[in-house]
């Protein structure tokens, strides 16, 4: 992954370098995003090809499982891209424990409108399995439409509480 350089003027301060980060949960909503990461706006979206997105960790007591992507052949899944400064990214950090050790950051490749991208994402470290509670998985279907998910893959994540 190679970081650009976003450079001020004379007296005005730098951003930082910038990477591009891949949602799939609740950050694909860009209200959400501006106020987690405020400088760092979206990029695009497109499809993860390759991984799916499950349930993991029920076992590390935050209340059920978390939404987390895995590898797998034959799925895809939905995300929103950022350009993320790095001053965000460590605020991303915080959001996601990532301190706490259970988050590791994958670099991944995206299908973009514009072609592939080079992007990371937080990749849960832990069991999958177990049922997500039903306020998180409609809280990532409306996230998903507000990023502006095809509405076949927001119903899916409706659906996922009824399989």
């Amino acid at each position: 992954m190679s970081r650009g350089s976003s450079q001020g003027g004379p007296g005005v301060p730098t951003l930082g370098a910038m990477a591009l980060y891949a949602a799939y949960g609740v950050n694909l909503d860009p209200h959400r995003m501006a106020e987690r990461a405020p400088a760092s706006p979206m990029h695009g979206t497109g499809w993860l090809r390759g991984w799916r997105m499950t349930f993991a960790g029920e076992e590390l007591g935050f209340g059920g499982p978390l939404p987390t992507v895995v590898e797998d052949p034959s799925a895809e899944v939905f995300v929103a891209v950022y350009d993320v400064i790095e001053l965000d990214e460590k605020r991303l950090d915080m959001w996601e424990d990532v301190e706490i050790g259970f988050w590791r950051k994958v670099r991944v490749r995206v299908d973009t409108m514009d072609g592939q991208v080079l992007a990371w994402l937080y990749c849960l470290d832990a069991y999958e399995g177990g049922l997500p509670q039903a306020e998180q998985v409609f809280a990532i279907a409306d996230a998903a439409a507000a990023a502006g998910a095809p509405d076949d893959y927001v119903n899916w994540l409706r659906a996922l509480l009824t399989t």
